[in-house]
């Protein structure tokens, strides 16, 4: 055990002058012994609004039974979370990424204002787990980060279905593709157990890459939610904690740049959600790597690194189905053996990624052998290149961002005329009218970071296209982002955004974009001097939240290709 004069916690209870300081924890029933012992802080963001957190108090009491047996004193407490999925399609959706932030300092605050030496992290969905990652960064303490786990896939007559399946069926009844019956059907089937949702989603996909990045256990991002195997992997994540205090191994030991990476070629291997280029530009922030980490970096990575699997939205796999596989050690395995990933990188077993590899081998290749449908070998990629894609071009200076890995071939290059929303809201009303063509390239504006404020998601607008089957004639461009749930050429993420003057202010019904994935460019087809015409005539709109948390938010985020952090 480390020595107690090197613990935090014993400027807390330590010493005559603490007597009122440990009055105060044996009200709560603590013991002199368990305070003598160090002091482990258990983040559980249980709540009964996001099935992927509904069941974490029995992650929670894994947690501590494991940190009890390993000699430390467990402290539970608790954090917001949002459901993107309920969020989405109204104003609640703009709480959606700011809520990241207030998870990270929230975590701050109370394990800074206690002095706690360790901690065990617990989260599922969307900015949940970036947040307690950027908590982790910033803290800098031994931290072991274990999530609740997927949801499993749902099934009609046969058919493997996910929340995403249902937000479509959406698009599909209104044109009058399936009945009111169909839907109502997926609406039953589409999310059958508590968990993070069952595709490759946002949720998930930082899940996966919290296990890549080395500060999540073997097993964290695929083992299923209802699964007697995630208790035991809480119970190893309790006891683990206590293995780093003992060791001094602290997050930033764990969290460097050569861990991004791996966790970015990971990244592309899966065809994760483009919102994980936001939050591991975040993460990397609270790390102090942001002159590394950055859009350049990860489109390199991107052109180097195959894509291994297609889970859904890109294809017919579930998290389960990768789990089944081999899960993330087993994509890992693939990588390291190309030499696409860096097996000397420490993760939180106080081994190195190739020594986890190492010691999970049989196991791993048993897994690939039974399903190894679900992750391509090395030789037989879906793609050569990774799942995300950074653009560039005069539509966006600074970059945008695009799930390539979901696009239909035939949308990979795509010219037409835009349409321009000032608005999710208007956006959807145009589709719903039957306002869009096959060929159009829809423009959502104002919907930025700061001009949202918040960074909507727009699944509801993805979903209702491809729905209509439209995802394979029509593009979408935003300065806000999309779900991890959506497939089609949609390009997220356009930087400078329009409320900052950005060159997607400027865009005027009609005009002619062009779209060109494998090229890496998004380019706006009108002369220089008009644009420049148009520009002299510009004026910044005024914000649309004057008060509370999201003009606060608006005042001091920063753009989208930087992670939308705060600053100041």
């Amino acid at each position: 055990m480390t020595e107690t004069a090197t613990l935090r916690s014993r400027e807390v209870v330590e010493g005559f002058h603490r007597a009122p300081h440990r009055s105060l924890f044996k009200a709560m029933g603590y013991t002199d012994e368990e305070l003598r012992r160090p002091l482990i802080g258990v983040m559980n963001s249980r709540n009964e609004i996001i099935p992927g957190h509904v069941h974490l108090d029995n992650i929670a009491r894994a947690v501590c039974d494991g940190i009890r047996m390993a000699g430390g004193t467990p402290i539970q407490f608790g954090v917001i979370g949002v459901d993107d999925g309920i969020a989405m399609g109204h104003r609640g959706m703009r709480f959606s990424l700011p809520s990241r932030e207030l998870i990270a300092d929230s975590i701050e605050t109370v394990t800074e204002a206690h002095q706690l030496d360790g901690l065990v992290l617990i989260p599922n969905c969307d900015k949940i787990t970036p947040g307690m990652l950027m908590a982790a960064a910033r803290l800098n303490l031994p931290t072991v980060v274990v999530s609740g786990g997927p949801m499993m896939a749902g099934n009609v007559f046969g058919r493997a279905v996910d929340l995403a399946t249902v937000f479509e069926g959406v698009g599909a009844f209104q044109a009058g593709r399936i009945t009111a019956e169909e839907l109502f059907e997926l609406e039953e089937a589409a999310c059958p157990t508590c968990g993070s949702c069952s595709g490759m989603f946002t949720a998930n996909s930082m899940n996966c890459l919290t296990e890549a990045i080395g500060l999540g256990l073997p097993g964290n991002g695929t083992i299923p939610a209802v699964e007697a195997a995630r208790l035991r992997l809480a119970k190893q994540a309790g006891m683990q904690v206590m293995e780093l205090v003992r060791r001094g191994i602290r997050a930033r030991d764990i969290l460097t740049e050569a861990a991004f990476r791996n966790a970015l070629a990971v990244d592309m291997a899966l065809g994760c959600s483009t919102n994980t280029v936001l939050h591991l530009l975040a993460i990397a922030y609270e790390a102090g790597l942001a002159d590394v980490i950055n859009l350049d970096l990860i489109d390199e990575i991107s052109r180097s690194t195959p894509q291994l699997c297609k889970l859904s939205p890109a294809g017919p796999h579930h998290i389960q189905d990768l789990h089944q596989a081999g899960g993330i050690q087993a994509v890992m395995a693939e990588l390291l053996r190309g030499g696409h990933i860096d097996g000397s990188v420490l993760t939180v077993t106080s081994r190195t990624v190739a020594e986890n590899l190492a010691a999970a081998e049989r196991r791993i290749l048993r897994a690939r052998a039974w399903r190894s449908e679900v992750i391509r070998p090395l030789e037989e990629p879906h793609s050569p290149e990774g799942g995300l894609a950074v653009l560039r071009g005069n539509l966006a200076p600074d970059g945008a961002v695009v799930k390539q890995g979901a696009v239909d071939p035939a949308m990979l290059r795509h010219r037409g005329p835009a349409r321009v929303f000032d608005g999710e809201e208007e956006a959807t009303a145009a589709i719903r009218e039957g306002a869009i063509r096959p060929g159009d390239v829809v423009v959502i504006r104002y919907e930025g970071p700061r001009g949202g404020p918040g960074m909507r998601e727009m699944l509801a607008i993805t979903a209702a296209l491809a729905g209509m089957g439209l995802d394979r004639e029509v593009a979408l461009i935003t300065d806000g982002r999309f779900s991890g749930a959506t497939r089609g050429a949609s390009i997220g993420h356009v930087s400078p955004e329009a409320a900052a003057g950005g060159p997607i202010a400027l865009i005027e019904e009609g005009d002619v974009i062009e779209i060109d994935i494998p090229g890496r460019r998004l380019e706006l087809r009108v002369p220089p001097d008009e644009l420049a015409r148009r520009r002299e005539r510009w004026q910044p709109r005024p914000p649309r939240e004057t008060r509370g948390y999201l003009a606060r938010y608006a005042r001091a985020v920063t753009s989208a290709n930087t992670g939308a952090v705060l600053m100041g």
